[in-house]
């Protein structure tokens, strides 16, 4: 089972861009962790980044056939990309939407998310771990597991 990871616009300076918002670890650093537990979970990542709209929708749908889930962090494009919206609902397979920061806690122009109504989920606000949370989700979701319960 194969999982995309899409990462946007400035998402390449994470560890430098405003660590006090988006924490120290660098992209690299992200994607190191998610090969780690991409192994523990049975599967594998193929991660990529770009600061440009159409690299990121032709990366999706050049992987559209070969993927199970994708795991998208449309940075900035968040709140605007129709075309991006367009591409993830034009998905076979469920997409969820992560963002390191709490966007709803931010500006008011960050609280709405053009991309979330394609998606499948969000997971928001756990600063590097959201994109660890959002392929756990992703991964239990496509085997059908259910929740433990206590």
């Amino acid at each position: 089972m194969n999982i995309l990871v899409a990462s946007g616009p400035n998402l390449n300076l994470l560890g430098l861009r405003e660590p006090s918002i988006y924490g120290t670890a660098t992209l690299e650093q992200i994607h190191q962790r998610l090969h780690e537990e991409a192994d523990v979970l049975g599967c594998t990542v193929t991660c990529f980044q770009s600061n440009h709209e159409g690299a990121l929708i032709d990366f999706l749908q050049e992987n559209r056939t070969s993927a199970a889930g994708a795991l998208l962090n449309p940075g900035g494009l968040t709140h605007s990309s129709v075309s991006l919206h367009d591409t993830v609902k034009s998905m076979p397979f469920p997409v969820i939407e992560v963002h390191l920061s709490n966007i709803y806690a931010r500006e008011e122009w960050r609280r709405h998310s053009v991309i979330s109504p394609a998606t499948r989920a969000q997971v928001v606000g756990f600063g590097w771990v959201s994109y660890l949370t959002a392929l756990r989700g992703l991964v239990a979701l496509l085997r059908n597991e259910e929740p433990v319960s206590s």
